[in-house]
């Protein structure tokens, strides 16, 4: 029992040292925004992924980083000529603090409504804290280290829901795992004459410090369900995983900038990449 408890600190002080250390620099650090294709824009800071789409009859923004990336995510709208307050609806692909710790700043700034899984909801409505953490990490939440202004949860939905702003529709996909909520998102995107399948997916891997019963089943069924979407384009939370800074750079010099982010053997080695891991028994 106590070889179990001090593994559960040493683990939590790693995950502290790898938290602090990404919002130092890892996924801190500003990044050009750019189209990616249609009315499709990143928006994110170098690492941690955030996502814009456009409508004529407001936005949405998918993810929202750690609470300190969301300064950067708006100046990013605001230089691509978007208005904060036009967007209307903020997704969330899980709560962790580095993809839901922003959505309190960014709702307050624009109006906007949050629409979290029904797995996640409670979680993000608390800043963070989350039963499946374990308890000296979840202990650091409640005392105000790890957690994040809470944000108001104004809809949940359920897997296959679609979230509709004007011609935006996004379905949501639970692939469950990473956490018990984590969403992926599909959509289409209109550039010029074609139509390109958009996948967002979440995280596929567990950390050591978020554990529940049927997460290794989970990743499973979402490795299947994964596999399953077509996909044209596919992003995830973290930019280094789908390439965002190569690809921005080919885009710069493409006659289409579109194509370079093309990329449907890319989302396949990706989660033949995450079933490996399952296989292995790796953890983040």
């Amino acid at each position: 029992m106590l070889v179990g408890l001090g593994l559960m600190i040493i683990l939590t002080l790693v995950f502290v040292a790898r938290q602090g250390n990404a919002n130092k620099i890892g996924g801190q650090q500003p990044a050009e925004p750019f189209r990616i294709a249609g009315n499709f824009y990143y928006v994110g800071a170098s690492d941690v992924s955030a996502f814009l789409m456009t409508g004529p009859e407001g936005h949405v923004v998918l993810d929202a980083g750690y609470p300190t990336t969301a300064r950067m995510i708006m100046a990013s709208i605001a230089k691509l000529g978007f208005d904060i307050r036009d967007v209307k609806v903020l997704l969330n692909s899980e709560p962790h603090p580095d993809h839901g710790g922003g959505l309190a700043v960014l709702q307050q700034a624009s109006g906007a409504q949050v629409w979290a899984s029904d797995a996640s909801g409670d979680a993000l409505a608390a800043g963070g804290d989350d039963p499946d953490v374990v308890l000296p990490l979840r202990a650091l939440i409640w005392i105000g280290v790890l957690g994040y202004p809470p944000p108001r949860v104004d809809h949940r939905f359920k897997d296959g829901d679609t979230i509709r702003v004007g011609p935006i529709a996004l379905t949501a996909h639970i692939t469950a795992g990473h956490s018990r909520g984590c969403t992926s998102w599909s959509f289409p995107v209109q550039d010029g004459d074609r139509v390109l399948n958009v996948v967002s997916a979440c995280d596929l891997g567990v950390l050591a410090t978020s554990t529940y019963p049927e997460q290794a089943a989970d990743r499973e069924r979402s490795v299947r369900l994964l596999r399953s979407l077509p996909a044209d384009i596919w992003v995830t939370a973290h930019a280094r995983w789908w390439g965002r800074y190569r690809k921005f750079v080919a885009s710069q010099t493409a006659k289409n900038p579109a194509d370079s982010f093309v990329d449907p053997q890319g989302y396949r080695a990706y989660i033949d990449t995450a079933e490996a891991e399952l296989r292995n028994g790796r953890t983040h």
